[in-house]
């Protein structure tokens, strides 16, 4: 497979489930034979996930990645066994050098909930091709990735607004609106990733982007039917 095609939910699965450390392989860079040159995509999303496992207290040596050709028998296995040693000797998930146990389970978790946000506020960044690797350390930044957890966004549905058109719940890739014909639509936040797709859905301007803001509470059941007039 493609290293391009490791996405970093592999990666915070992996640590979630108690794996000790990930190592990722790839081709050489600018010697991919395609024309995506998918090593490079590999490299950003392990120099991102490296920040933000730095945010959540979680030793970002557990993660490398290293590129070589297939000939390469003897540096794979070198590299192999350095990586083991640096695992052996950070021990278990959280309990490492510099890690945060308590709670790590749950911001794993967290991550593993926002990598569609994550991805898209990230995607200038992650389709960059850092040739030198002196650019490397600092392409990814921990300011910038604190900044992207504690302002994370809410979307809202006005009650006032919506029409109750469905166009927001169809496009859900979670199943994150509830609703139906005549019925207030609702976001549930505890299964909402923050992608933006209802509000891009929306053509009544229903669906609101919340910043360091609460989210109001859900309206009333009993007050959840749109009047015929106003449904589309």
């Amino acid at each position: 497979m493609c290293s391009g095609r490791v996405d970093p939910k592999f990666v915070f699965y992996a640590f979630q489930k108690g794996i000790e450390g990930v190592m990722i392989v790839g081709c050489r860079l600018n010697e991919c034979k395609y024309i995506t040159h998918g090593n490079y995509h590999a490299l950003n999303m392990v120099l991102l996930s490296k920040r933000i496992m730095e945010y959540i207290g979680l030793n970002p040596e557990r993660l490398m990645i290293e590129f070589m050709n297939s000939s390469e028998g003897q540096r794979f296995a070198e590299t192999v066994t350095k990586f083991t040693s640096t695992i052996l000797e950070l021990g278990p998930v959280g309990k490492g050098k510099g890690e945060r146990p308590d709670g790590l389970k749950e911001r794993i978790g967290e991550v593993l909930r926002l990598l569609p946000y994550i991805k898209l506020q990230m995607r200038e960044k992650l389709s960059a091709r850092l040739e030198d690797p002196a650019l490397w350390d600092g392409h990814f930044t921990l300011e910038e990735v604190r900044e992207l957890f504690e302002k994370v966004p809410s979307y809202w549905i006005d009650p006032e607004e919506c029409r109750a058109c469905m166009a927001c719940l169809r496009r859900c890739p979670v199943g994150a609106i509830d609703g139906g014909k005549k019925l207030v639509h609702i976001v549930k936040q505890d299964l909402c990733i923050k992608c933006g797709t209802c509000m891009e859905a929306c053509r009544f301007g229903a669906v609101k982007k919340l910043v360091d803001q609460p989210v109001p509470p859900p309206i009333p059941e009993d007050r959840r039917q749109v009047k015929k007039e106003e449904a589309a």
